[in-house]
C-alpha cells in the first residue's frame, strides 16, 4: 500500500497515536528536524504543516530527509536494527552461549534497551531469549543422539541444566526424542514483521507482530499442540521464510508447506474452505458461510477468520463483506488491502 492508497487522514492519525501497526507502510518527514521517521517513533510529534508523507525509505532520502536515529525507519520491514544485529552476531561467536550485561555495554548496547526490545518483539528479555534458544541448540544436539552431558553449554553443573531445561520444555533431557515444542522466528516483511513457529510436523503460526495479537496467538497454539515454543532455527522456518519472499516478489500463488491448524471442527472447516479462495479473488462472508453448509452463520465464519493463526497461508485477507467493503482483519485492514493489492498485481 502506497501513501496515495492510505488516505491523508488515516496517515495523520497513525502517525499522532504512535501507531506501529502502519510500520514498513509509509515514512514521515519533519520539515523542522530534516529527518524521517516511522509512524510509531516516540520522539515529541511536530505540527502538522510541517510534516511530508512517503510511501518509501527511498522517497524521504531524495527529498533530502535523514533517517532517524531513534526509531530506525530503514529497519520498519521487520529486519533488527544494526545495534541488535551486533548483539546475536556476538552471541553466536560466545563460546558459552551468554553475552552477560557487562559485554553487552562493551558493544555499546545498553542492558534495558535490549530487554524492553526483545519484550516488545519476542516476549521475553534478551537474556531470556538468548537461555531459550541455547536450550533449544542442546535439545537439537540430544535428538541427534547425543548425550546430554555432551549438550550443556553456559551451564556450571549438568543438575543445572537439567533444571532450566525442565523449565523450559516441561521434560527431561532424555524426553526430547518424543517430545514435541514450538520453533520460533521473526521474518521481515514488506508490511511489517511476522512471527512464525514450526514443528517437526510443519508450520503452525505466522502472525503479524502487532499489539499483543501474535503472543496471543502463540499462547493459543501451545496450549493446542500442549508443548512450550523456543525461538531457534528449523527446516520448515527456512522454507517459509523462501516462499514468503516469493509470495511477496510476485512470483507465487500457492504455499507448498505441511500446516497444522488445530481447533473447533467448524474453525477448521472455515479454514479448509478459505484454501480453496483462488489468488486474486475474494469472496464475501455469507458465501464463505454458504460453502460451510449455513448460510446464517456469516458472523460465525467472521470469528473463524479472527481466529486464523496462519496468515497469508491461509488466505482469511481473500473475505469480504457482501458490499465489497474490506470487512474486519486481525492483521489491520491497511494489511489485507495491501495483500489484496498484491495479489492482484495492483502494488
Amino acid at each position: 500500500m502506497t501513501t496515495a492508497q492510505l488516505k491523508p487522514r488515516e496517515m495523520a492519525k497513525a502517525f499522532y497515536d504512535q501507531n506501529a501497526d502502519y510500520d514498513g507502510l509509509f515514512f514521515v518527514g519533519v520539515k523542522t528536524t530534516g529527518i524521517f521517521c516511522r509512524p510509531s517513533c516516540s520522539a515529541r510529534r511536530p505540527k502538522p504543516e510541517n510534516v511530508s508523507y512517503f510511501h518509501d525509505a527511498d522517497t524521504a532520502a531524495q527529498a533530502g530527509f535523514r533517517a532517524c536515529k531513534r526509531c530506525h525507519p530503514l529497519n520498519a520491514d521487520g529486519r533488527p536494527p544494526t545495534w541488535v544485529q551486533t548483539l546475536l552476531k556476538a552471541l553466536e561467536q560466545s563460546a558459552d552461549g551468554r553475552l552477560p550485561d557487562e559485554r553487552m555495554r562493551e558493544l555499546g548496547v545498553d542492558p534495558a534497551r535490549a530487554r524492553r526490545y526483545f519484550r516488545q518483539h519476542h516476549g521475553m528479555t534478551f537474556q531470556a531469549w538468548a537461555r531459550s534458544r541455547r536450550l533449544n541448540e542442546a535439545r537439537e544436539t540430544i535428538r541427534s543422539g547425543e548425550q546430554a552431558s555432551k549438550a550443556i553449554r553456559g551451564y556450571s553443573s549438568e543438575s543445572g541444566f537439567r533444571s532450566a531445561f525442565d523449565r523450559a520444555f516441561g521434560h527431561a533431557p532424555g524426553a526430547s526424542a518424543k517430545q514435541a515444542s514450538i520453533i520460533t522466528a521473526q521474518i521481515e516483511s514488506p508490511v511489517g514483521p511476522l512471527l512464525a513457529g514450526v514443528t517437526d510436523d510443519g508450520v503452525c503460526l505466522l502472525e503479524f507482530v502487532m499489539q499483543k495479537r501474535h503472543t496471543r496467538q502463540l499462547e493459543a497454539i501451545c496450549k493446542w499442540l500442549q508443548c512450550k515454543a523456543v525461538p531457534g532455527e528449523h527446516k520448515w522456518l527456512k522454507a517459509l521464510r523462501k516462499q514468503l519472499a516469493e509470495y511477496f516478489a510476485g512470483s507465487r500463488q500457492q504455499f507448498d508447506l505441511p500446516l497444522i491448524y488445530p481447533g473447533t471442527s467448524f474453525q477448521q472447516s472455515v479454514w479448509q474452505q478459505l484454501q480453496g479462495i483462488p489468488y486474486g479473488e475474494t469472496i464475501s462472508y455469507q458465501e464463505l458461510a454458504r460453502r460451510v453448509g449455513d448460510e446464517n452463520a456469516s458472523r460465525a465464519v467472521g470469528t473463524a477468520n479472527g481466529c486464523n493463526r496462519l496468515a497469508i497461508i491461509i488466505p482469511c485477507h481473500r473475505v469480504v463483506n457482501k458490499s465489497g467493503n474490506l470487512g474486519g482483519y486481525g492483521g489491520g485492514l491497511h494489511r489485507k488491502s495491501w495483500l489484496l493489492k498484491l495479489e492482484r498485481g495492483e502494488l
